[in-house]
C-alpha cells in the first residue's frame, strides 16, 4: 500500500519530500509507457496519492506557520532578555558601587564594572561560575588588603565565611593607603546572595577630623578646667613622664620653667620638689617612687605634707587605666586653721552653752516650782473657798425653802446665780490645776450618748431660753470609749462657751461616723474667730470679747487639756461671719453595753426623808450647821459631830447607830473622813457613808471606791444629795450587824445617781 511507504515517525517536511519523490517516478514511467497495465488502477493510485500530497502539503503549510510564529516569538523574548540584560547592567553600571550576585550553589553569576575596583589583582580573575570560598580567599590574599601577616589574613578569611552564614552582613574592610571599603551582603529570595562594596574613605576620613577635633576641644576644656581648679596638679603618662599640669602647680611650687616641659620623667620632677623641700621632710620620696613603678592596678596613695613654712598640703595619687597617673596637691592650710578656729570657737560656745543651759534648768526648775506651787495654791486655795461657799449654798437653799416675799425671791434667786458663777471658777480652776501638776486621770469606760445628751440638754436649756437661742440636741444611741466625767466636762464647756458668744440663731450638738470614730460637734451661728485669733482662744484667760459676758476665758483651755488627755483630737473651722465649729473624734465602743435597769425612786415627797438618823461629821461649825439645815428642811433627823471621838460620843448617848454617815474628808488633827467612817463601820456594821470633800483628784476618788464609800464633791448638788438620801435603806440597831458586807466598789446601798 501507499501508507507503507511514508514512516509516520519520520518529521512531516521528510515525508512530503518522499511523497513528491514517488509522484516524480511514477510519472517518468507513466510517459516512457513503463506502466503496468490497468490504466484505471494506476490513475485512482495517483489521484489518491495526490489528495494525500495536498493534504500533507497543506498540514506542512500550517507547520510552517506555526513554526514562524514561534520562531518570531522566541526571537522577540531573547531580545527582550538581551534588552532586560543590557538594561540591568546599565543600572549596576550606573550604581557607582561594585555589585555581584552568587546564585544559590554560592557561583558568581552577575558583577559590575565597579566590583573589586579598588582590587586590581582581584578584578582580573573574575569569572562567571567562581565558588564564592574561592573569591574570599582571593580577597584575603589581595595586596590591597591592608592586612600584614599571614595569621591576620587567616582569621580575616574566617570571619568573613562566618559572617556569609547569616541572611545580612555588614563590615568595613581596611586597604592600603588610608582606603576603606564597606562590604554589605544581602541574601535573597531565591537563594542567592547580593553583594555591594562602597568605598567610605572619605566617609571614614571626615569622621576621623571630627573626632579630631572633637579630642581637640575636649582637650581645651580639660585644660581650661584644669586651670580653675584649686588644686596643683601633675598628669603623666603611661612612661611615668609630665604630659600635663595646670596653672595652680606654678602658683604652689614655682618650678622651674624649664621642668614643666611635656616628657620631663618623672624622677627628675621629684627630684626637683625634694631638693627645693616643696614636699617636706620623712620619706616620702620613697613611698612616691615605689608606688609610681607598682602595679598598674594599685590603689589611690593620699598623704599629708607639712612644709617650712608651715603650709599644710594633702597629696592624691590615682592611677589611669593606660597605666599613666595624676597626682593633685589641695592646699588645706586655711581650711585646717579654719577648723582649729572652729573648734576652738566650739569650746568656748561649748562653755557658754553649758553655762547657759544650767542658767535655764535653773529657771526652768524655778518655773516648775512656782507653777507647782501656783497649782497647789489654787488647789489650796480652791478648797479654803469651796467650805464657806458650800456653806453659803446651803444656807440659800434653807433661805429659798421658805416663805419669801417677791423682792426676797429675786434676790435670793440673783445671790444664787452669782454663787453658781463663783463655783464655776473654782471648778475650772481646780480642773486646770490638775492638768498643771499631773495629777489629771482618766478611767475610761463605755458611754452612751443619748443620755449624756439629754443631760446637757436639760441642763442648757434655760441659758438658751434666756438668751433667745435654739438649742438643738441631735439624738445618738451609739457608745464610745472615753472618761464620762471628762467627757461630759468638755462638751459642758464646748456648749456653754456656744450659747454665752452666740447672740442670736443657735447651737447645735451632734455626732457623726468617721471610720471608727465618732465626730462630736458644736456648731454655733455666733460671729465667729479670725484666723489670728484661733490659736490664742485656748490660752487661760483669754477671752476674744472682754466685754461680754463670757466667764473667765478658761472653759477652752481645760477643753483642749482634756482632750490630750484623753487622745481625742480637737478641731477648729470658724469664718468671721460664719459661725463656728469645735469637733472632737471619740473612738466608738466596740458593742452596745446595756444598762441594767433602775429602780424608780420611791415616791417620796420632796422634802420628806422619813425622820432619817444623818450623821454629819464636819470640823468647820459653820458648814456643819448649814447641812443639818437642809437635812431638817428635807425632813431628816441629823446628829452633828466635829471629830470621830465626838460621833462615839453621840451614838452611845443616842443608844442607835445612823442611818447614813456624811463624813467630810479633812477633819482636825490630820484624821480624815474615810478613817472615821471605818472605824464606825467597825463597830456599828455596814452602815452606808457619804464622803463629802473639796478635793476633785483622781486619788481619794479611787480610795473611796475601794472603801465602798459614796464620794460627792463640794459644793454639793443638793439635787443629788437629796435623791441618793432618799434611796438609802434605813437600818435599825442590829439590822446593821447583819448587813451584808460591802466590797470595794459597792454602793448597793443606794441606786448609782446620775451625774
Amino acid at each position: 500500500m501507499l501508507e507503507d511507504l511514508v514512516d509516520p515517525a519520520l518529521p512531516m517536511a521528510e515525508q512530503n519530500a518522499r511523497l513528491r519523490a514517488i509522484l516524480a517516478a511514477l510519472m517518468d514511467r507513466a510517459e516512457r509507457g513503463q506502466m503496468p497495465s490497468r490504466p484505471m488502477g494506476q490513475l485512482s493510485h495517483v489521484v489518491a496519492l495526490e489528495q494525500q500530497v495536498r493534504a500533507r502539503t497543506r498540514d506542512l503549510a500550517e507547520t510552517l506557520d506555526k513554526l514562524r510564529m514561534t520562531h518570531a516569538r522566541l526571537s522577540q523574548a531573547e531580545r527582550d532578555a538581551v534588552s532586560a540584560r543590557n538594561s540591568l547592567v546599565d543600572a549596576l553600571e550606573a550604581m557607582g558601587e561594585g555589585f555581584a550576585m552568587f546564585d544559590a550553589r554560592d557561583c558568581l553569576t552577575l558583577w559590575n564594572s565597579q566590583f573589586c575596583a579598588a582590587l586590581p589583582d582581584i578584578r582580573a580573575q573574575l569569572s562567571a561560575g567562581l565558588p564564592f570560598r574561592d573569591y574570599v580567599r582571593m580577597v584575603s590574599d589581595s595586596d590591597e588588603i591592608d592586612l600584614t601577616t599571614a595569621t591576620e589574613r587567616r582569621e580575616w578569611s574566617l570571619k568573613r565565611l562566618q559572617s556569609h552564614t547569616r541572611r545580612n552582613a555588614n563590615f568595613t574592610v581596611p586597604l592600603i593607603g588610608d582606603h576603606w571599603l564597606q562590604v554589605s551582603e544581602q541574601r535573597m529570595i531565591s537563594g542567592g546572595t547580593a553583594v555591594i562594596q562602597t568605598d567610605v574613605t572619605a566617609m571614614v576620613r571626615t569622621g576621623r577630623l571630627e573626632r579630631e577635633k572633637l579630642l581637640d576641644e575636649q582637650a581645651q576644656m580639660v585644660r581650661a578646667t584644669l586651670d580653675h581648679i584649686d588644686q596643683a596638679v601633675l598628669i603623666f603618662d603611661a612612661k611615668a613622664r609630665l604630659a600635663g599640669w595646670n596653672r595652680r602647680l606654678r602658683e604652689v611650687f614655682a618650678p622651674p620653667s624649664a621642668l614643666l616641659a611635656s616628657g620631663t620623667p618623672f624622677a627628675q620632677v621629684l627630684n626637683d620638689l625634694m631638693r627645693r623641700r616643696q614636699l617636706g621632710r620623712g620619706n616620702i620620696r620613697q613611698l612616691l617612687t615605689d608606688w609610681v613603678n607598682g602595679p598598674a592596678f594599685r590603689p589611690s596613695l593620699a598623704l599629708d605634707i607639712v612644709q617650712e613654712d608651715g603650709t599644710e598640703l594633702h597629696l592624691s595619687a590615682q592611677a589611669m587605666p593606660d597605666r599613666g597617673f595624676v597626682i593633685s596637691f589641695n592646699d588645706l592650710t586655711a581650711e585646717r586653721r579654719a577648723i582649729a578656729e572652729m573648734h576652738r570657737l566650739n569650746e568656748t560656745l561649748e562653755a557658754r552653752v553649758q553655762a547657759r543651759t544650767v542658767e535655764l534648768v535653773a529657771a526652768r526648775d524655778a518655773a516648775e516650782r512656782a507653777n507647782a506651787s501656783k497649782s497647789r495654791f489654787v488647789a489650796s486655795a480652791s478648797h479654803d473657798l469651796l467650805q464657806p461657799l458650800n456653806a453659803a449654798k446651803l444656807f440659800l437653799s434653807s433661805l429659798a425653802a421658805l416663805e419669801n416675799t417677791p423682792t426676797q425671791t429675786r434676790l435670793i434667786d440673783r445671790v444664787q446665780s452669782a454663787f453658781t458663777s463663783v463655783e464655776d471658777i473654782l471648778g475650772a480652776l481646780l480642773d486646770l490645776s490638775k492638768f498643771d501638776i499631773g495629777a489629771a486621770r482618766a478611767r475610761v469606760d463605755t458611754v452612751p450618748l443619748g443620755p449624756l445628751f439629754a443631760r446637757l440638754r436639760d441642763e442648757f436649756q434655760p441659758m438658751a431660753d434666756r438668751r433667745g437661742l435654739d438649742l438643738v440636741v441631735m439624738p445618738c444611741a451609739l457608745n464610745v470609749q472615753s472618761d464620762p466625767v471628762y467627757l461630759k466636762r468638755i462638751l459642758q464647756n464646748l456648749v456653754s462657751n456656744a450659747l454665752r458668744y452666740t447672740e442670736r440663731g443657735r447651737v447645735l450638738l451632734g455626732a457623726r461616723r468617721c471610720g471608727p470614730d465618732l465626730r462630736l460637734e458644736v456648731l454655733d451661728t455666733g460671729p465667729g474667730i479670725p484666723p489670728d485669733k484661733q490659736a490664742e482662744i485656748f490660752k487661760e484667760f483669754t477671752r476674744l470679747n472682754p466685754n461680754a459676758e463670757t466667764g473667765m476665758g478658761l472653759g477652752l483651755a481645760i477643753v483642749e487639756q482634756a482632750c490630750a488627755l484623753l487622745e481625742h483630737p480637737l478641731s477648729l473651722r470658724s469664718r468671721p461671719g460664719h459661725g463656728t465649729v469645735f469637733s472632737l473624734r471619740v473612738p466608738l465602743a466596740p458593742d452596745p453595753v446595756a444598762l441594767p435597769p433602775q429602780r424608780p425612786a420611791p415616791e417620796t415627797q420632796p422634802g420628806l426623808l422619813s425622820d432619817m438618823l444623818v450623821l454629819v461629821i464636819e470640823n468647820d461649825a459653820t458648814s456643819r450647821r448649814a447641812l443639818m439645815g437642809k437635812l431638817e428642811d428635807w425632813g431628816a433627823s441629823p446628829i452633828e459631830a466635829a471629830s470621830l471621838a465626838d460621833a462615839r460620843v453621840q451614838i452611845t448617848e443616842l443608844g442607835l447607830a445612823p442611818d447614813v454617815i456624811m463624813a467630810d474628808h479633812q477633819l482636825d488633827g490630820g484624821a480624815t473622813g474615810l478613817q472615821a467612817i471605818a472605824a464606825l463601820r467597825t463597830e456599828h456594821g455596814e452602815i452606808p457613808a457619804i464622803l463629802v470633800t473639796a478635793d476633785h483628784g483622781p486619788a481619794l476618788a479611787e480610795q473611796a471606791e475601794t472603801a465602798g464609800v459614796l464620794l460627792m464633791t463640794k459644793p454639793l448638788a443638793l439635787h443629788r444629795l437629796r435623791r441618793v438620801l432618799q434611796q438609802t435603806p434605813q437600818l435599825r440597831g442590829a439590822q446593821i450587824k447583819h448587813f451584808t458586807q460591802a466590797t470595794p466598789g459597792d454602793h448597793s446601798f443606794w441606786l448609782r445617781p446620775e451625774d
